[in-house]
């Protein structure tokens, strides 16, 4: 705010919402100092390729939502520019990204795990029992037909 202005002139709801305006222009100016403070080129090559697209987005919306603002400060209605449709452009590719990231982050099956986790709960001890009798049985009264039997027979 300017040194030798007064609260006097303006009512105390205006002063509140000045007060905020600079408070936000002035964290926007600690940001942007830190942002062009690195080349373009080092803050990339520390970034994937998602977090490099998000930069750029979040670049390009800020710097059309200051035009935005601009142009209210100058009298023209932003919403007949074209303005309008850049911010528009720039959301769709925002939400795309979102999307991107949301797919990432979603859960994925594991297959093996869940047949073991079905296996598991529905198992039934007498089941696994009478199998095995039935799979003994089955073995002691089938004749082994093998050539290559692995004892041999002693008569």
């Amino acid at each position: 705010m300017a040194a030798g202005s007064s609260t006097e002139d303006y009512p105390q709801e205006i002063d509140e919402q000045l007060t905020c305006f600079d408070s936000s222009v002035t964290s926007i100016k600690t940001m942007l100092d830190k942002l062009m403070s690195m080349s373009k080129n080092d803050l990339l090559e520390k970034l994937d390729p998602l977090d490099q697209a998000k930069l750029d987005l979040m670049s390009a919306y800020t710097l059309n939502s200051l035009f935005w603002m601009y142009l209210v400060t100058q009298g023209v209605n932003p919403r007949e520019h074209g303005i309008k449709q850049e911010l528009e452009r720039i959301r769709t590719y925002m939400n795309r990204v979102k999307e991107i990231t949301d797919k990432k982050k979603a859960a994925r099956l594991d297959k093996g795990a869940a047949s073991r986790f079905l296996r598991n709960a529905l198992y039934d001890p007498e089941d696994k029992d009478s199998a095995k009798k039935a799979a003994s049985k089955k073995a002691a009264n089938t004749p082994s037909d093998s050539p290559h039997s692995k004892r041999p027979k002693l008569n």
